[in-house]
């Protein structure tokens, strides 16, 4: 397939017109029609759809938008890549893989540590468990954060799997809610809260805790993403439950209140066990020191 319609179908994402899409592109919009249809023509499937003010991608455009986006990337890489051979400067870059609450704070921290003892090229990549554990099998990840939330991780011999820690989840409020600055309470004192989800593994935590405390979480509201369930949060519609590692890294009109005997997530490392990358157990030694327990008891106390 042409990557050039593949970059055309990721700015038309990006920018949710066609006309806009052509300015940028310095094409014609019936140029940009074209390579659409002739992309969706070849995949078989319909990737994007036309509104009042545009166009937006279809749930299998969604999907392709996502995959489209590591090729592009990658395919950018191998091009420095190959250029690097030929002046003499090749280095193989470290690919990096974690969950959006790790790649929030834990991860970038851990790298920062890493670039002080050294020059090291590197590269991170969102995602959820599950897909990043699939892109260290593929050779996409040299490393991979990631966590055991519902539905775990599966056991896989081409993979080698190091334990971090625990990381206890926290309830986030908007500044101002009734239970902020309490200290731990009881899901209980929460049975009548409206909560929000952006997750399957998020949600599974939160029930099985409700569950564990004898009420219901009604989990009423659901967002895209992170980002989104913050902000849902921010405004007063919902509270949620969240890793305690990414209390750090939270916006300023939200606060945490932590719970009794929380529900609880494993932290760890995938790596591949053939080829792996020469500064992958540097970087494996400065995250296992983020998991340390003065780090872990820091933590517990600003909450």
């Amino acid at each position: 397939m042409d990557l050039t319609v593949w970059r055309t179908f990721v700015t038309v994402c990006r920018l949710g017109s066609l006309s806009a899409t052509a300015t940028e592109l310095h094409h014609t919009q019936s140029a940009i029609s074209r390579q659409i249809a002739g992309l969706e023509q070849q995949l078989g499937v319909t990737l994007v759809e036309r509104h009042a003010r545009g166009v937006r991608p279809t749930a299998a455009g969604e999907v392709f938008h996502r995959h489209a986006l590591a090729v592009l990337n990658e395919a950018d890489r191998a091009v420095r890549a190959a250029r690097d051979v030929r002046d003499g400067a090749f280095d193989r870059p470290l690919a990096v893989g974690a969950t959006p609450s790790l790649a929030a704070g834990i991860v970038p921290e851990a790298i920062r540590r890493l670039l002080e003892a050294g020059s090291v090229r590197w590269s991170l990549l969102p995602g959820l468990s599950a897909q990043l554990h699939s892109r260290v099998i593929a050779g996409d990840l040299d490393i991979a954060v990631v966590t055991d939330a519902p539905p775990g991780l599966p056991q896989d011999p081409r993979v080698e799997r190091r334990f971090l820690g625990v990381d206890d989840m926290v309830v986030v409020l908007p500044v101002g809610h009734p239970q902020a600055g309490r200290g731990p309470v009881h899901m209980q004192a929460l049975a009548d809260q409206i909560w929000v989800e952006d997750n399957d593994g998020s949600a599974a935590l939160l029930r099985q805790h409700a569950a564990r405390a004898g009420v219901s979480a009604r989990i009423d509201l659901t967002a895209a993403d992170l980002l989104g369930k913050l902000a849902l949060v921010a405004t007063g519609h919902a509270i949620a439950l969240i890793p305690g590692v990414l209390t750090c890294a939270l916006r300023i009109d939200v606060t945490t209140v932590a719970l009794v005997d929380p529900p609880t997530r494993g932290i760890y490392t995938l790596t591949p066990r053939r080829d792996p990358h020469p500064s992958a157990a540097l970087l494996l030694d400065q995250l296992a020191a983020a998991f340390a327990p003065v780090a872990c008891g820091a933590l517990r106390q600003a909450l």
